[in-house]
């Protein structure tokens, strides 16, 4: 347990943080689960709106360093290769 005052504040500040990067990596796991089931479903026209919505999100999320900036690059570059796939 942290005895100092300012160890007792970090533990404060921490919990604030954490809540904060937990709501945003979950918000990203929801943009990229909508993505891929109109993926699966084959809507090209839903699973394309779906990644335009995703991506501002999954980029926000590194800048904001909930996902390391490659995560999110590798991220957006594999669902965007799959959603071009369904056009072919």
């Amino acid at each position: 347990m942290a005895n100092t005052t300012s160890a007792k504040k970090a533990t404060r500040k921490i919990a604030r943080r954490t809540a904060v990067n937990k709501a945003r990596r979950s918000r990203v796991r929801g943009f990229i689960r909508k993505v891929e089931e109109a993926i699966a479903s084959g809507d090209l026209a839903v699973a394309a709106e779906a990644l335009k919505a995703a991506q501002p999100e999954i980029a926000r999320a590194a800048s904001k360093g909930v996902l390391h900036s490659n995560t999110a690059s590798r991220k957006v570059s594999r669902l965007a290769a799959r959603v071009k796939a369904l056009s072919a």
